[in-house]
C-alpha cells in the first residue's frame, strides 16, 4: 500500500484571494521538476524546515495543487488524466526564507510556468460540512504573538481511535482544511471568526467500515468511548459541524502540458 504524506502547513489562499501583503507574482529562484524514476512505496509534499525549500517525491501534480490550495481531490476538476496519475519529484528553492503562504504561491506559479497551466476558480453547489459557531458561543483562545510559534496543528493517537489535536496560531479556515482531511466531504469555514487560535481537541474516531464484530485493534478490543469529532467540536471549542449542500470553492483545470525537461 502506498503511504501518503501531505503538506500540513498553511497553504496559500486561492489566487484570486492572495493573502494580504503577499505578492501573487512570487517565484522560486531555482526549481527542478522531473518524472519519478522507479517504483516508490510512499509519496508526499512539504515545505522543508527553514522556509526556503519546497520538496515533493513520487507526487502527482494534482496532489501538489491540493496542497497549495488546501482542497480535497474532488475540488479539482478537468485537465488531462496524467495530472492525477503520473508521479513527479520536485525540488525548489526560494531566494530567501519565506512564509508557508509565500512558498505555496511560488509553488502554484511554478506549476503555471512549467506546465503552461491554465485554471480558474468557481463556486459550485455540492455536499459539504459547514463549520459555524455553536449557539453557546465559541470557546477559543486567541493566539498571542508574544507566545511565538508558527501555524501548526499536531495530531497524535492517545490510543487506537482516540486522537488529540493541538493547534498553535491556527485560523479557522486552516482548521476547516484539517477537518476536511478527516471527513468524507469538504469542510467550509462559515464561522466568521478572524485571527489565529491555540486550542486542543480530543475526540474518538469511528471504527473502520466493515470492522468485524468482536474484532481487535492492536490486539485489543477497540475502545469507542469518548466524543465524536462533531461532539468534541461543540463541547470543547464551541463550534458546530453539519452536513449540508452549499457553495464550495472548485479549481477548474482548463489546460496543461507535460513539463519540459529541466
Amino acid at each position: 500500500m502506498r503511504r501518503y504524506a501531505l503538506a500540513l502547513f498553511c497553504a496559500a489562499p486561492l489566487l484570486a484571494q492572495t493573502a494580504a501583503g503577499i505578492s501573487p507574482n512570487l517565484r522560486f529562484e531555482v526549481t527542478s521538476l522531473e518524472p519519478t524514476q522507479g517504483r516508490q512505496d510512499s509519496y508526499g509534499i512539504r515545505p522543508a524546515p527553514g522556509g526556503q525549500r519546497y520538496e515533493a517525491w513520487n507526487c502527482p501534480i494534482q496532489v501538489m495543487l491540493q496542497a497549495a490550495y488546501r482542497v480535497k481531490p474532488d475540488q479539482i476538476v478537468g485537465g488531462p488524466a496524467w495530472l492525477r496519475s503520473d508521479p513527479y519529484d520536485m525540488e525548489a528553492q526560494a531566494e530567501k526564507p519565506s512564509s508557508a503562504d509565500e512558498l505555496h504561491v511560488m509553488l502554484v506559479n511554478m506549476l503555471v510556468d512549467r506546465l503552461h497551466l491554465k485554471l480558474h476558480h468557481e463556486k459550485r453547489d455540492m455536499a459539504m460540512y459547514a463549520l459555524t459557531v455553536d449557539t453557546s458561543g465559541a470557546k477559543l483562545t486567541s493566539h498571542q504573538a508574544a507566545n511565538g510559534g508558527e501555524l501548526w496543528i499536531d495530531q497524535t493517537f492517545e490510543k487506537p481511535l482516540h486522537l488529540l489535536m493541538k493547534a498553535t496560531a491556527a485560523p479557522m479556515d486552516y482548521l476547516a482544511y484539517r477537518l476536511s482531511l478527516l471527513m468524507d466531504l469538504p469542510v467550509v469555514d462559515l464561522t466568521g471568526l478572524p485571527g489565529d487560535y491555540d486550542f486542543t481537541l480530543a475526540y474518538t474516531r469511528d471504527l473502520p467500515p466493515g470492522f468485524p464484530v468482536g474484532g481487535k485493534l492492536n490486539g485489543e478490543e477497540p475502545d469507542t468511548s469518548g466524543p465524536t469529532i462533531f461532539a468534541a467540536l461543540k463541547q470543547q471549542l464551541g463550534l458546530d459541524l453539519k452536513a449540508k449542500k452549499g457553495p464550495v470553492d472548485v479549481i477548474v483545470i482548463d489546460g496543461a502540458q507535460r513539463p519540459d525537461a529541466n
